[in-house]
């Protein structure tokens, strides 16, 4: 079942791919210490770390943002039927979120506006899909919306890419599976701007990534802020200079994240990031110097 929020006249759908415990600390975060996990325990566990594994809970999702007039889909997870090796556990999926999709009463034609806050893999893999024998767009009606920036460095990798770097080569197929096929239709974003005249703006908040967006939604003074991948798991928000072993621009993405935690604290922002685990948004508040989170 589907989860839902209001924000004023807009609501809001979280499309789950897949949740559970998903990814080794140690690994993920080179500065997590071990001791985070007992200083935090009153609220990690059972939906943010597994206690059996010690693994982080994660989930993939899409945002379905439904205004009076527009249907806006944020991130689209990793996709069916794609080759992900060696990265297995993704390697041709067949997952049921496309159904989760329809079950909100809409079809992808519907869809206005695919928003893609980078290009990680388990970001765009919706993009596109499998029909007579080449990878098409799914959203055939809708703008994809990605950075400039952010395409033109991919684009720059493709042909100098480590061999032994699997996120990579995983990406790397991900640009010819389901962002190149769309490109026909996407509309690169170069500054930040107004997608919708007082109710989305899209925000280039580098550092995760050279292109990452952030995407704030206002409705009758309600706002909600999309930030894919600045703040991985709710830990980031605890300790926020704390980056994930993917964070491109390490400096810049400790930048962004505070910056984003900062808004959102004075501001009473509701932060709907690409993976948090249940109940997967939430409100930040300041903390002394630090911050922390209720869930919504």
């Amino acid at each position: 079942m589907n989860l839902s929020w209001q924000v004023g006249d807009t609501r809001i759908t979280r499309i789950e791919e897949l949740l559970g415990p998903l990814f080794d600390p140690v690994q993920f975060f080179p500065a997590f210490d071990p001791e985070m996990l007992v200083e935090h325990k009153d609220w990690l566990f059972p939906n943010h770390v597994d206690a059996q594994s010690g693994r982080i809970i994660a989930s993939m999702h899409a945002w379905l943002i439904e205004t009076p007039h527009h249907n806006i889909l944020i991130d689209s997870c990793i996709g069916n039927d794609k080759d992900r090796t060696p990265y297995r556990n993704w390697h041709e999926m067949n997952t049921d979120w496309m159904a989760r999709l329809q079950s909100t009463g809409l079809s992808p034609a519907d869809i206005d506006y695919v928003l893609c806050t980078h290009l990680h893999v388990d970001h765009v893999g919706w993009n596109t899909v499998w029909v007579n024998g080449t990878w098409q767009p799914t959203f055939a009606n809708a703008r994809y919306v990605i950075a400039e920036a952010e395409l033109r460095h991919l684009e720059a990798t493709l042909n100098a890419i480590d061999p032994t770097d699997e996120f990579a080569l995983v990406n790397q197929k991900t640009y010819f599976d389901s962002i190149q096929p769309v490109l026909h239709q996407t509309d690169l974003v170069v500054h930040s701007q107004v997608l919708i005249s007082e109710r989305l703006n899209i925000n280039l908040t580098p550092g995760h990534t050279p292109g990452s967006l952030t995407i704030a939604l206002s409705s009758q003074g309600e706002e909600a802020r999309f930030c894919g991948d600045i703040c991985h798991h709710p830990l980031q928000v605890y300790e926020p200079t704390m980056n994930s072993a993917y964070c491109e621009l390490p400096e810049q993405a400790i930048a962004t994240r505070l910056a984003l935690l900062e808004d959102c604290a004075e501001n009473g922002h509701l932060l709907m990031p690409a993976h948090f685990g249940p109940s997967h948004a939430a409100k930040v508040h300041r903390r002394g110097d630090a911050f922390n989170l209720s869930w919504h």
